[in-house]
């Protein structure tokens, strides 16, 4: 059995997607499955057995031996939620419950940690264990996966294998469901059909011009192909950084978005809202070395080229992965 935690949510449902392809079956899907908007991520996929997100660790508790790899891809991911006490029940505490069965059954885990842990990136953005105890994030969200990370960091009895991903900013299918917290390029496309322009947030540092802010956007299918990479190979546990290695601006993207609509391009600027404007990361690139030394060889799809894929396949047909 393969068990994959928040299944039901974008990256969730597209590595199940990834593993159906390859040819794995017996899957447990594990999520609130009473949040009926997710539902078109799972139609038509052959699970095994779906389990609520509240009874899982019973599950497992009863079931543990049975399971040869968890992905712990499920965490509450809203970046604009400030109660630090829902971060802590089911980011980091919940989390740390998978660890320890995951630990008692022997059982390797990826998890999904986030690069929101980078802060505003004072200490750059390399995966580098030393520097974990140090990052300060810029909210709740970023806090909770910091402290999983340092958390795990600092246990001595662990699975067989482990690693924390540090995912950059993902886009792609099956993310319909995912409101303000959907990725800019759902944003843009939704923005061009509706009024053939996009706007985009307005640079508040002198060192910025508007529209280039720079951030290292990854497509979905890459993230599924180094998951399902890292339970195949299983290299050195650890953290590990889940970017391209490349950033690029929002006007890039939405450039991109626009060839990919058929739509000449029409760009404006907003103030960034308030509520967010001292937490806006106006830089993000992931250092890949890490990976790139753990033998992961694949090339990342291009911006350009990903947003075409989304866009061409997926958004205009309202497909899903």
């Amino acid at each position: 059995m393969i068990i994959v935690t928040g299944a039901a949510g974008f990256i969730g449902s597209c590595l199940i997607s990834g593993l159906l392809e390859k040819g794995y079956k017996n899957i447990i899907a594990v999520d609130d499955f009473s949040k009926t908007g997710k539902a078109g991520n799972l139609e038509g996929k052959q699970i095994y057995e779906k389990i609520g997100r509240s009874t899982f660790l019973q599950w497992l508790d009863k079931n543990g031996h049975k399971v040869q790899f968890i992905f712990h891809i499920g965490a509450r991911t809203d970046t604009t939620e400030f109660n630090m006490a829902i971060f802590d029940e089911l980011n980091t505490g919940y989390s740390q419950k998978v660890w320890d069965l995951a630990t008692l059954f022997q059982i390797p885990v990826v998890y999904a940690s986030s690069a929101a842990t980078y802060g505003l990136g004072e200490l750059g953005y390399a995966d580098n264990h030393d520097i974990v105890q140090n990052l300060q994030p810029l909210n709740p969200y970023g806090i909770s996966k910091n402290e999983f990370d340092k958390w795990v960091l600092d246990q001595d009895v662990t699975p067989p294998f482990w690693a924390g991903m540090k995912f950059f900013n993902v886009y792609g299918p099956n993310e319909y469901h995912k409101g303000r917290m959907a990725s800019v390029i759902f944003h843009a496309y939704r923005q061009i059909k509706d009024t053939g322009s996009v706007k985009l947030f307005r640079s508040h540092r002198p060192d910025f011009e508007d529209g280039m802010q720079l951030r290292d956007f990854v497509y979905v299918k890459d993230v599924v192909a180094v998951l399902i990479f890292m339970m195949e190979k299983q290299p050195e546990p650890g953290l590990y950084n889940l970017g391209t290695g490349k950033a690029r601006s929002f006007v890039d993207l939405a450039l991109a978005t626009f060839k990919a609509s058929d739509v000449e391009p029409a760009i404006g600027f907003v103030d960034t809202p308030a509520d967010i404007r001292d937490k806006y990361q106006y830089f993000t690139e992931a250092e890949m070395l890490k990976l790139r030394n753990a033998g992961y060889k694949a090339e990342f799809t291009s911006l350009e080229e990903g947003v075409s894929d989304y866009v061409r396949n997926y958004l205009s047909k309202k497909n899903y992965l």
